[in-house]
């Protein structure tokens, strides 16, 4: 579906939301004793600031991307960015009759702003669980990816992320020396070897309706072959350009009479901006103060247990620089760590000195996360795109559940789309999805406690997990 016009229908579902919402506003507040006058009585009274909050949602909408799927769709991204959305309409709104000095009920206003969130999270998991259901699964194009990299990877996972794109990638293609082999997505064990005249046949017996090709997957005449027999086929051809490794800002399509140039313009400078810098200190005193006490009682018990409270460790932070990053006296992942010590880890309790990293320059609190010099020595080109930008205490890897046990060339996937997208409102929505991230720790920890005599099968199924997951990615750095 067309990203524009989906857009667009969410927007409208909005602002219908927006009219029902005002109406059930000032029925609460209000009651139900005049039937008649309940659809146009509200917007009598309130028909100004009702106007003025449609024009602002529109505006907010189209300029921060609240339609719910930019970046994939993510339930907590969801939530994060329509509550920062609506908490600026509603900051504006009241500014305004302030400055105005004109009346507005201020439970009117709560009952409105509430039933918004309500409502606006509830039309966009709505429509994805559309997308995702069996109603639309005939609409869905059956993809072949022909590739094999961590750029075929990364564009099955993201296509598999926005289910409003109506694809399912069915399979992969691979260039061998005299023949290809097509797998299935799912079972990569399942390769069928076919000679490259045979490839499009193959396609057509399995319903495939788009062949993506991803960068250099063939040899360049056998490029070219393959998208015109696919395409007088009716199989419809799709490219990923080969450097698309570089794209660490949004590119632009020039097109010199049929010749499609990719310009490549130079990242915004927000990411080691002074905007960002001036968030980092308000924010991180802010936060200095609820976490020092819980720094402390923290630090008391781990100097209990193990004798020294905290250790600084020596990560590589923007363009490689080195620095030393405060943390708990915690081993990480150790086998032997307390309960004490767990739940310390599970809430991330253990990175909260990494504040005063924050306040003196070192670290940002939102960004790619930093590592060590071993792993950083160990990384790709691709994966040193991260170190353009500051480490910070949290960031797009971390609210999607990874951690330091996954390896770097999973996590940069994340994080040169944080690079990419790098706003204030993104930092901000990051920082709720970190709490809600916290939050989900938190209930899996207890429920880890409560089950602690049956908690090692428990864990040893996760790992298992994790190992046959990598071996379906690339490693190029420690884990």
């Amino acid at each position: 579906m067309d990203a524009r016009k989906l857009r667009h229908w969410i927007l409208i579902a909005d602002l219908v939301w927006a009219a029902v919402s005002l109406i059930i506003a000032y029925a609460l507040r209000y009651g139900l004793s005049e039937h008649a006058q309940i659809f146009w009585r509200p917007f009598s009274m309130f028909g100004l600031e009702f106007v003025a909050a449609l024009v602002i949602w529109v505006a907010l909408h189209e300029w921060l991307g609240l339609d719910g799927f930019r970046g994939g769709w993510y339930l907590p991204a969801v939530f994060s960015r329509v509550f920062l959305g609506l908490l600026t309409l509603m900051a504006v709104l009241l500014a305004a009759a302030y400055l105005a000095r004109a009346f507005v009920s201020r439970l009117v206003l709560s009952y409105f702003g509430i039933l918004l969130l309500i409502g606006f999270v509830s039309i966009r998991w709505i429509t994805r669980s559309l997308f995702q259901s069996k109603v639309v699964a005939n609409a869905r194009r059956r993809v072949v990816i022909a590739g094999s990299g961590h750029t075929a990877r990364e564009l099955a996972a993201r296509i598999e992320r926005h289910p409003e794109v109506l694809c399912t990638v069915v399979g992969y293609l691979t260039s061998q020396d005299t023949y290809s082999e097509i797998f299935s997505a799912s079972d990569a064990a399942s390769a069928v070897p076919v000679q490259t005249l045979g490839i499009v046949d193959l396609l057509k017996a399995r319903g495939v309706q788009e062949l993506i090709l991803v960068g250099a997957s063939c040899s360049h005449g056998e490029m070219i072959n393959l998208a015109a027999r696919c395409r007088n086929e009716g199989i419809h051809v799709s490219l990923v350009p080969e450097l698309y490794e570089l794209y660490l800002s949004k590119p632009n399509l020039l097109d010199l009479d049929g010749l499609p140039v990719l310009q490549l313009p130079e990242p915004r400078s927000l990411v080691t901006g002074s905007i960002k810098r001036v968030m980092d200190l308000v924010l991180g005193t802010v936060l200095l103060i609820p976490a020092l006490p819980i720094v402390l009682i923290s630090a008391a018990f781990v100097r209990f247990e193990k004798g020294r409270a905290f250790r600084w460790e020596v990560r590589c932070g923007q363009h490689g620089k080195r620095f030393r990053m405060l943390r708990l006296n915690v081993n990480r992942n150790a086998r032997d760590l307390t309960m004490a010590q767990r739940l310390l880890e599970d809430l991330s309790t253990t990175e909260l000195p990494q504040l005063w990293n924050v306040i003196i320059g070192d670290m940002s609190l939102v960004g790619p996360r930093p590592e060590d010099p071993t792993r950083v020595e160990r990384y790709s080109e691709w994966e040193r795109q991260r170190l353009n930008a500051k480490p910070g205490m949290t960031g797009l890897a971390q609210v999607h559940g990874l951690r330091e046990q996954h390896s770097s060339a999973e996590k940069c996937r994340f994080d040169l789309q944080y690079l990419l997208d790098c706003s204030p409102f993104l930092d901000l929505s990051l920082l709720l999805q970190t709490v809600w991230t916290l939050m989900a720790r938190s209930l899996r920890a207890s429920s880890r406690s409560a089950n602690a005599l049956s908690s090692t099968p428990t864990q040893i199924a996760p790992l298992l997990e994790e190992i046959v997951h990598s071996a379906h990615r690339t490693q190029s750095s420690a884990d």
